[in-house]
């Protein structure tokens, strides 16, 4: 049984999940309006996967006989001066989602439970897949920001990104 502490906490990342997902679709509209189809593709794409994350969470809940409680999600920011800046705030919020799961962690550590903590293993793992695809994508994004040809071609690259939803447990 999942105890009420736990089950607040993962209610609380399932909402922060679907934000993520909401605001890398706003961030793939934001790269379609700006001729970027590859950066919108890969954009939209991280969103499916948090989406994948947040379903993870929610499944993991009612396994262990916990309740869900969605919550309201906050409207994603829309506008942004660039491709740099979009990766940037990608970075930015991969980050804070690193620092919630390690947050989800300790408290797992602090209430002894174990099965929570080889559940979050997973997403921890994740987070440094994602902080690192991000900082590949934006090391490449200072190189060629500056020239046409460079961002075409990386345009290009973003176009290639495949989803694969997580394994189901």
């Amino acid at each position: 049984m999942l105890n009420k502490k736990m089950e607040q906490a993962i209610n609380e990342q399932i909402k922060w999940e679907m934000y993520s997902g909401y605001l890398y679709l706003s961030m793939s509209a934001w790269c379609a309006d700006e001729g970027l189809p590859g950066f919108a593709h890969w954009m939209r794409l991280q969103g499916q996967e948090e989406l994948a994350h947040a379903m993870k969470f929610y499944d993991y809940v009612l396994e262990r006989g916990g309740k869900i409680e969605l919550q309201a999600i906050d409207k994603p920011d829309h506008q942004w001066k660039s491709a740099l800046a979009v990766v940037e705030h990608t970075l930015e919020h991969e980050q804070h989602v690193t620092a919630r799961i390690n947050d989800l962690m300790s408290l797992a550590q602090e209430e002894k439970d174990h099965a929570a903590c080889i559940f979050l293993q997973w997403f921890i793992e994740e987070q440094v897949e994602e902080e690192d695809s991000v900082g590949e994508v934006l090391h490449k994004l200072k190189l060629v920001s500056k020239d046409g040809a460079g961002m075409y071609m990386l345009d290009k690259e973003m176009a290639t990104r495949i989803f694969t939803p997580p394994a189901a447990e």
